[in-house]
């Protein structure tokens, strides 16, 4: 990439200074017809700690509204955010008001295909221009004419360009943006949303559309505003040109690894070089982080200092909170959580894993402890008034829980032995325990 150091200080320079490292500032709910573009640019979306997805709404374009939904549904459930609202057809605008009700910070509405959505919308919804704060639309250029998505439905793109709404339009981003040495790039990149770019492309390899960016300008529009020309049209919508190609290459990478914010509060990163950790976890260092990713890690270091010993339950806690937000697709501090492991180790030493990955503390009035009679490995997640229970899978509950009281009654608690092979355990089920293949999810409401 030419001028990659300059475009490195740029954005550098473009990152939130002092904002608040849990509350993104971008809440969107997202329109979109399905086409590959698409698909691309909402794995950016949910990359990204600074954008909180509300609810995907599947409508006509390149795929038919129920084509659409079923590749959103699907992509969504892969990447493991099952409880993301996504609705097309007589459901779509009834979520949208459920959505507006319940949400209070004031919403950007992307559309990624046609405007008829945000159309109807403005005629159906009265609250949609009070709790809408703007519109982005990708489309060709302004007044935008030639643009498909504007021929989708010419009429809806009239009206809504000429209506209360501020409107901001961006487009295509040349060809060959995905050129081989971003790919590269993306391909080293250990997340969920990083690989599914990657694949989205390689499922197309020989079609030229596929290495544009077009839908892919609405994420990076978002963060990174001062990489596009600004034009304001008659009717006082502004089409937003991509600038410099370079720098958005290097912006698609700063989302994929999830650098939006600032996420730690007195350090700037958790140390990359293995050294800086204990001799024992050194070597699994780099096959935890790779496999279950920087949330993870992070929550579990944190988690187990604050224990003050690795615990294993303290590290089931971890990835069940962390399971938790994947399953709202929602970041820290958004969700309540009733945990049922009690308050007697080695059980209750869960509940110091989800408070770390979760946020939910006694302190910010989001963790309970429930009275009743702890079982193994429960909590109760609420996030805008739905609930599930995750629970660890029975025989792995049973396991770990006979493991420890053999260990406890060989050796006792005030053993040094006993601690250390509880230490070794529990780095052991930090690599083994897949979070997305250790918990039972059942939903309560």
């Amino acid at each position: 990439m030419k001028r990659t150091i300059l475009a490195f200080l740029l954005l550098s320079l473009m990152m939130p200074a002092g904002s608040h490292p849990w509350k993104p500032r971008h809440y969107v709910i997202i329109d979109t017809d399905g086409g590959i573009d698409d698909l691309k640019a909402i794995c950016l979306l949910m990359a990204s700690p600074d954008v909180r997805i509300l609810a995907i709404t599947a409508s006509d374009g390149y795929h038919n509204a129920p084509v659409a939904f079923e590749k959103i549904r699907t992509m969504a459930d892969s990447l493991w955010h099952d409880g993301l609202p996504v609705a097309t057809g007589d459901s779509t605008f009834s979520l949208i008001e459920d959505v507006l009700e319940a949400e209070t910070t004031p919403v950007t509405f992307i559309a990624m295909g046609s405007l008829k959505t945000v159309s109807d919308a403005m005629d159906q919804l009265p609250l949609f221009t009070n709790k809408v704060k703007q519109v982005i639309w990708s489309n060709s250029g302004l007044p935008g004419k030639d643009g498909l998505n504007y021929k989708a439905s010419a009429e809806a793109a009239g009206k809504v360009l000429a209506g209360p709404l501020p409107v901001n339009v961006t487009g295509g981003g040349g060809e060959n943006f995905y050129d081989e040495e971003l790919l590269n790039e993306i391909g080293k990149i250990h997340s969920p949303y990083a690989a599914r770019v990657k694949a989205l492309i390689n499922s197309m390899p020989t079609h030229s559309f596929v290495y544009t960016a077009f839908d892919e300008m609405v994420p990076l529009m978002l963060h990174f505003p001062q990489l596009f020309t600004s034009t304001l049209t008659d009717d006082q919508a502004r089409y937003l040109a991509p600038g410099d190609i370079d720098a958005l290459r290097l912006a698609t990478l700063q989302i994929l690894r999830g650098e939006t914010v600032e996420r730690m509060q007195t350090i700037k990163t958790m140390p990359a070089d293995t050294a800086f950790y204990m001799d024992d976890i050194q070597p699994f260092v780099n096959d935890i982080r790779n496999s279950y990713g920087e949330d993870e890690w992070t929550s579990g270091v944190i988690a187990n200092e604050l224990h003050r010993h690795l615990g294993v339950f303290a590290i089931i806690g971890v990835k069940m909170g962390i399971r938790a937000r994947e399953y709202f697709c929602t970041g820290v501090d958004e969700m309540s959580v009733i945990t049922h492991a009690g308050a007697i180790p080695p059980l209750s030493c869960m509940n110091d894993g989800i408070q770390v990955s979760t946020g939910a503390t006694p302190g910010h009035g989001l963790l309970t402890i429930s009275t009743e009679k702890p079982f193994y490995g429960g909590a109760d997640f609420t996030h805008k008034g739905k609930t599930i229970r995750i629970s660890l899978k029975k025989e792995l509950a049973e396991k770990v829980s006979s493991e420890l009281k053999e260990i406890n009654f060989i050796y006792g608690l005030d053993s040094d032995i006993y601690w250390e092979l509880v230490r070794q355990n529990s780095i052991k089920y930090w690599l083994q325990f897949d979070r997305h293949e250790i918990f039972d999810i059942e939903i309560i409401k």
